[in-house]
């Protein structure tokens, strides 16, 4: 028997938000979905509050993931510490409040989730997240692991999946927020995809209202994000995969409206 695996692609202000909390359960049900990740990093269009990470949850989500935007919402530290559910990249340093790599208890076994930031153009103070994965892979027991690969660069991702081949279950790449067509079985068994694309605002730029976007591009002052009004989508992955071994069996991309 096979567990099916959702990983959803960064929560992009209330827009996406709302979207979530209207359809991942139905979607959960329709699918057939055993286990849910969601990167909620910019549920807050930048970063992402308790109340915000807390609907998440209530939605249907059994994890969340964060990114280079974890330290936006300072109120946000505390609840990290106090929940195991959420994690923040892995990198960052050990003084850091949270954790970024957890087990979790299911029916059909252990699920360890792994999340990292990559560094190419994120200028951001992390450890080498491929040495960081490399070491943990040596000691994780458990059959069934997941890699959320928060990073800019795509060769960066690639780079990540095929390090991890055979032995993570799943590598999925966010943060670019535009999904890719690659989504695959790698040769040696690790289901893999560049980046899940988002959960908000189709007509817009990464979530954000286009004029603005296309104003930030002209040189005009800085101001605050806002998001996107209209229609909106829900992207992300299935993994189905086999629990005794770890292996993945297949994988599809997948994009609600």
């Amino acid at each position: 028997m096979s567990v099916k695996i959702l990983a959803v692609g960064d929560v992009c202000g209330e827009p996406g938000m709302e979207f979530l909390e209207k359809r991942l359960r139905e979607f959960k049900r329709e699918r057939e979905i055993d286990f849910i990740v969601v990167n909620g990093e910019n549920a807050n269009v930048v970063g992402i509050t308790p109340r915000q990470a807390d609907a998440i949850f209530r939605a249907g989500a059994d994890v969340i993931t964060l990114g280079n935007h974890t330290w936006t919402r300072t109120e946000l530290r505390p609840y990290l510490d106090e929940r195991r559910k959420i994690l923040r990249p892995a990198n960052f340093g050990p003084q850091c409040p949270g954790r970024g790599i957890a087990v979790y208890n299911t029916k059909f076994g252990d699920v360890c989730v792994l999340n990292l930031m990559g560094r190419f153009t994120l200028d951001t103070n992390t450890d080498n997240p491929f040495v960081i994965a490399d070491g943990y892979m040596e000691e994780i027991k458990e059959k069934i692991i997941l890699v959320d690969f928060h990073a800019e660069g795509s060769s960066e991702k690639r780079a990540m999946g095929f390090l991890l081949d055979g032995k993570a279950s799943a590598v999925w790449g966010t943060h670019t927020h535009v999904q890719t067509s690659d989504a695959c079985v790698l040769p040696k068994g690790t289901g893999y995809i560049t980046d899940l694309g988002m959960t908000g605002p189709i007509n817009s730029v990464l979530g954000i209202d286009p004029e603005q976007s296309i104003g930030k591009f002209m040189g005009d002052p800085p101001r605050r994000y806002e998001s996107a009004g209209g229609k909106c989508s829900m992207e992300g992955c299935i993994f189905e995969i086999d629990p005794e071994t770890g292996r993945c069996l297949g994988v599809e991309s997948v994009r609600l409206i």
